[in-house]
């Protein structure tokens, strides 16, 4: 451990008893053979010592309190955000981190390995796109990306979709046009207006108001209907009397 990061720990508890110098003493004693260890390897091993703490945390419902490094490939992106970073913003973001490193980690959902994926992204598109596509913030950061995870115990779809959305309403960031693409989607999913409004923070006119913008017809197209009457065109119109028929 470094002078550095020995400052840190003492600044973040300069009170500490006894018992606290002995396990940080014999936490050193492990962070010299963790030292030793190749650099994957050690990543993983730092990961696992960090999940391991999350464990003993009295903090452990925080996501944030556990943040580990995941192979890229290991994340997908979702196809229900419906944020859109214009090229500007795109490039200013890669520089932020290619500058100042990864200061937010990406927030995930476990999923069942479809298509190779253990995670798929809940919030934090763009920062994920950027650590796989270039290159200097991916030579930086090892292949791996921030990852903190939610939600283990809820992997739905419409529970990933709602996270997401509340994600981006938080901050204030959301299209209402594929806004209005989700609601639909959830109402496929047979989730009522009363969860949506609930778990996306609208109120029901809101829902009311999304669900119409891609047309009422949309709402209603998977729906039957009994055929109440039958017109019969071979009767004549009463209007215009018997038909014509003399050549």
């Amino acid at each position: 451990m470094t002078d550095h990061q020995q400052t840190t720990l003492d600044d973040l508890d300069p009170g500490a008893d006894g018992e606290t110098e002995a396990i940080l003493a014999q936490a050193q004693a492990l962070f010299a053979r963790l030292d030793a260890l190749p650099e994957n390897e050690r990543i993983d091993t730092v990961n696992s010592l960090r999940l391991a703490l999350h464990e003993h945390s009295p903090l452990k419902d925080q996501p944030i309190d556990c943040v580990v490094w995941v192979e890229s490939d290991d994340i997908a992106g979702n196809a229900y955000n419906p944020n859109h970073v214009a090229d500007p913003e795109m490039e200013l973001l890669a520089l932020s981190i290619r500058q100042d490193g990864y200061t937010q980690p990406i927030v995930a959902w476990p999923v069942d390995g479809a298509g190779g994926s253990r995670y798929e992204v809940v919030d934090g598109f763009h920062r994920h796109l950027v650590g796989k596509n270039d290159q200097a913030v991916k030579t930086a950061v090892r292949g791996r990306l921030p990852v903190t995870v939610i939600g283990s115990d809820r992997t739905g779809k419409p529970d990933r979709m709602a996270s997401t959305i509340r994600h981006n309403r938080a901050r204030g960031e959301h299209a209402p046009a594929k806004m209005a693409d989700i609601v639909i989607e959830l109402a496929r999913l047979r989730r009522t207006d009363e969860w949506i409004g609930e778990h996306l923070g609208m109120d029901a006119d809101e829902v009311t108001r999304l669900r119409t913008v891609t047309g009422i017809a949309e709402q209603y197209k998977d729906r039957t209907y009994s055929q109440a009457w039958e017109a019969d065109i071979s009767a004549p119109d009463p209007e215009f009397g018997e038909e014509d028929t003399a050549p």
